[in-house]
């Protein structure tokens, strides 16, 4: 019998092993690295790095500028359209029209939408409009009619040398030479983007996690499209413009699942020589397996405790603490921070949507949750929703921020102001007085009293895409232990999970195939003696 079942082992290893060489030798058989699926897209060695104009030869350029407005005057007087186009983009508005559930069509934008890193821009315009494309958002009051308000040097300076000066509202700073970035302009670039989108927050890389300053000049192994040793892609690439309508929106300000900018508009939805592969694109996002960490090169923050901030030292004068790597651990004006690189993503069922806590909602959990990503398993793009769900990878920023107890909203404070009496926190480090002061610009109950409440945000990955080497595998989520999708538990995830009873069926089919080839081996041996012993009596 011992005999028998080694015989079965040794039949059953040589089949394995027949096949298995067989799916080697027709895996050798294919191309190495085939060319990846990619459309609507120019590839590096095709592309006409020749600007079409020259800016330097037009004459009304050459003239001495006095101010920022006179320059976009004299780029509308060719352009002489486009302005129509630039004020009705959400870079200009600073917010669309989305539709939330329960609460219908509402404005959302950072003029009104919530966060918590540095709160909200409400009250402190001058100084968070270094960020937006115009001249002269001081406050609400800003005009968003006026052509000449239009920042045209920001998006488009190839000079390298034009900023926007601390606090000044959006015009530029003092040291730009104004003539000569106008004659040197063209087609936006990684670092034009990067000057906003690097910077959110209060620094580098403390926003988003995968848009950071080494995006401006990366290798392959940072980003696969935008390394300058690969494609080196610029931004507009994917997020492509029409009218200087720019497709893709931040989640964390959006709430429909239209106009955004996707893998698939390049790489289709079957990008993969393996069909079992394409499979996944059904359920799982191309950024799940081809973004396995983020902040690759600097560090991102993770957590920000406001209720913390106001310390000073022995002397009356602001704490500066940060760590080895130069991140900010503590500052008097905005508490702690924990920053971290090199980040494994969270994950989350995700259908393009979202929802918003926006400031005159009712706080119903803690901890808060700033933006809500709808999605789920049974998700398949029905009732409404947007697209089908699929896992997504996630960046979560935790902390704690101001709030009214009594009226159970959170607080926008007045943070920032040139000068100390004017009840902006940064400068007063008055909780009470900036919180009375931001609410009654927005025209907001405030009760009088404020406490800390813990706050999540949510900043779904799309950005620092690695190699297809560096992806990752079967085996980071279909595992027993420690895997990927470890928290997703409201489906079924082979290699992952336990199910008693196809452990069971499983176990059968097994012993039932063993079984079958042992009865069929003893038929045959015995019938063989058999017939043996039948042509010896015939004989």
């Amino acid at each position: 019998m011992k005999k028998l079942l080694v015989i079965i082992l040794l039949m059953l290893l040589t089949s394995f092993l027949v096949f298995a060489l067989k799916d080697i030798s027709e895996e050798d058989q294919q191309p190495v690295d085939p060319p990846v699926k990619v459309n609507n897209y120019v590839y590096k060695a095709d592309r006409n790095t020749n600007p079409r104009v020259d800016h330097s030869e037009f004459e009304i350029l050459k003239q001495e500028f006095k101010s920022a407005h006179d320059v976009t005057a004299a780029c509308l007087s060719c352009h002489n359209r486009t302005h129509l186009d630039v004020m009705g983009t959400s870079h200009w508005l600073w917010q669309r029209s989305e539709e939330l559930k329960g609460k219908g069509v509402v404005p959302l934008g950072k003029r009104n939408i919530l966060n918590n890193f540095c709160i909200g821009v409400s009250g402190s315009e001058a100084t968070c409009t270094r960020c937006h494309i115009g001249y002269g958002y001081a406050d609400k009051n800003f005009n968003f009619d006026e052509p000449t308000n239009i920042d045209c040097l920001v998006c488009h300076d190839n000079s390298g040398t034009y900023k926007k000066a601390k606090g000044g509202a959006g015009y530029p700073d003092e040291s730009v030479d104004l003539n000569y970035v106008a004659q040197n302009i063209g087609t936006s670039t990684r670092a034009n983007c990067g000057v906003c989108h690097f910077w959110g927050g209060g620094g580098n890389n403390v926003k988003h996690g995968d848009l950071e300053i080494s995006m401006t000049e990366p290798t392959t192994e940072i980003d696969v499209h935008m390394g300058i040793d690969g494609e080196d892609m610029q931004c507009v690439e994917c997020h492509t413009t029409e009218r200087h309508q720019m497709a893709g929106k931040l989640y964390a300000l959006s709430s429909e699942n239209k106009n955004r900018a996707t893998c698939e508009q390049c790489h289709t939805n079957t990008p993969h020589k393996d069909k079992l592969l394409n499979e996944h694109n059904l359920r799982v996002a191309c950024q799940t397996c081809h973004i396995p960490v983020y902040a690759k090169v600097n560090s991102t923050k993770m957590w920000w405790d406001w209720s913390t901030a106001g310390r000073l030292d022995e002397n009356g004068n602001q704490i500066h603490e940060s760590d080895a790597d130069g991140n900010h651990n503590y500052l008097s004006i905005k508490g702690n921070f924990v920053y971290d690189d090199h980040v494994i993503p969270e994950y989350y069922w995700f259908n393009g949507t979202a929802n918003h806590q926006l400031i005159t909602d009712k706080i119903d959990t803690v901890p808060v949750q700033m933006n809500t990503l709808y999605g789920s398993y049974k998700d398949k793009g029905t009732n409404g929703s947007g697209g089908v769900s699929k896992i997504w990878p996630v960046k979560v920023h935790r902390g704690k921020q101001i709030y009214d107890p009594v009226n159970k909203t959170l607080i926008q404070p007045k943070l920032w102001s040139k000068n100390v009496g004017d009840s902006a926190y940064w400068k007063d480090f008055d909780w009470n007085k900036a919180a009375a002061a931001g609410m009654k610009y927005l025209g907001l109950p405030y009760s009088g009293q404020y406490d800390f409440i813990e706050t999540e945000m949510y900043w779904p990955l799309n950005h620092m895409v690695s190699k297809k080497e560096k992806s990752l595998t079967c085996v980071d989520c279909h595992t027993r232990h420690e895997g990927r999708l470890a928290d997703l538990t409201d489906f079924y995830l082979p290699g992952r999970d336990r199910s008693a009873f196809l452990d069971g069926f499983g176990i059968l089919v097994i012993l039932g195939t063993l079984l079958g080839v042992i009865i069929h081996a003893v038929l045959r041996r015995i019938l063989r003696k058999k017939c043996f012993f039948q042509n010896e009596s015939i004989k």
